[in-house]
């Protein structure tokens, strides 16, 4: 089952002997073995590709749920070790991961000398179960009820421009004079529009539909346009924080939030038993950010106008957007 579940993880034979340790002339072996016994044919197999038969896609599901609950009852046999140790494979968003995480695994190594942990950075939505991830990091309202979460710290964000900008083009006060500026936007889909969700001084929900003349699907590449005044951007704090410290950036609509109910979770497949080395990270993260994340605690008076946002709890929903 190990196999064979590697195998269509892999996409080929030879890529699931690499990640077993085994030659491919031993996995093809295997894989003829197990559709001999079951006196079915799982996977059609060419020279460069594999396809599962409608025999071997449910086979496949139903392997990869009793090898996860295999996972648990040895987790839960060696739980009273209590020592993380193994590979973690976790799954980031490419620029949180970048600026947030990376810079805390030197103290997360010497803190467990015995986990080796392999990140994964993309913006791509993996399936953690299929693509054999442990753990990722979603900022985003949570969609799977089949996987469990942990809050580890809010998303807030600031609409922004840089000096030089707001010199060419004048301030915006209030969300819909945004409608007047080139915005920064995430998707070229609907006509380089899209909509952005705020809060007035009073609590009000709002929307606004802005516009602009560039559009990227990397958050980091919008926050360095915003940076050079190309126009206004839609920013999580978490990535400009420094930038609204030194006054590269500076924060529009005073007394707006844009903050949604939207966080920053650990998600993980919802097993009884979580293995030490996955609960290791997840408590190292939660620490590390702390109730208040760096990036949200108060510098300059920049830095503390947008500290100032909206702090109820979030609370996890079932929707698939993501933000940064």
């Amino acid at each position: 089952m190990t196999t064979f579940v590697k195998v269509v993880a892999a996409g080929s034979l030879s890529g699931a002997a690499r990640d077993l340790g085994l030659s491919p002339a031993m996995v093809s072996r295997t894989l003829a073995s197990l559709e001999a016994r079951l006196g079915v044919r799982l996977l059609h197999r060419t020279t460069r590709r594999i396809h599962l038969t409608d025999e071997g896609a449910a086979y496949n599901d139903a392997c990869v749920r009793i090898l996860g609950e295999v996972d648990e009852a040895d987790a839960a046999a060696s739980a009273g070790r209590g020592v993380p140790q193994g590979t973690l494979r976790v799954a980031l968003p490419a620029s949180f991961g970048h600026r947030q995480i990376a810079p805390l695994v030197p103290r997360f190594a010497e803190r467990y000398p015995n986990v080796r942990l392999a990140l994964h950075l993309s913006d791509r939505a993996v399936n953690l179960v299929e693509d054999g991830y442990d753990l990722a990091i979603r900022i985003a309202e949570l969609e799977d009820s089949s996987l469990a979460a942990r809050k580890l710290a809010p998303n807030r964000r600031v609409v922004c421009a840089s000096p030089a900008y707001l010199e060419r083009h004048g301030t915006p006060r209030t969300p819909e004079e945004l409608t007047r500026h080139n915005c920064l936007v995430a998707t070229w889909e609907h006509g380089f529009s899209m909509t952005w969700e705020y809060k007035d001084p009073d609590g009000r929900p709002g929307e606004v539909r802005v516009a602009g003349q560039y559009a990227c699907d990397n958050w980091e590449v919008l926050r360095e346009w915003a940076v050079a005044g190309l126009g206004v951007a839609l920013k999580s704090t978490w990535d400009v924080r420094d930038h609204l410290q030194d006054g590269t950036l500076v924060p529009l609509c005073p007394g707006y939030t844009f903050d949604t109910d939207v966080a920053i979770y650990a998600v993980y497949p919802h097993r009884r038993y979580l293995a030490a080395k996955t609960r290791a990270f997840i408590d190292f993260l939660a620490e590390s950010f702390g109730p208040e994340p760096s990036w949200d605690l108060p510098a300059t008076p920049a830095a503390a106008r947008v500290s100032g946002a909206d702090r109820r709890p979030l609370k996890p929903r079932i929707k698939g957007r993501t933000h940064a």
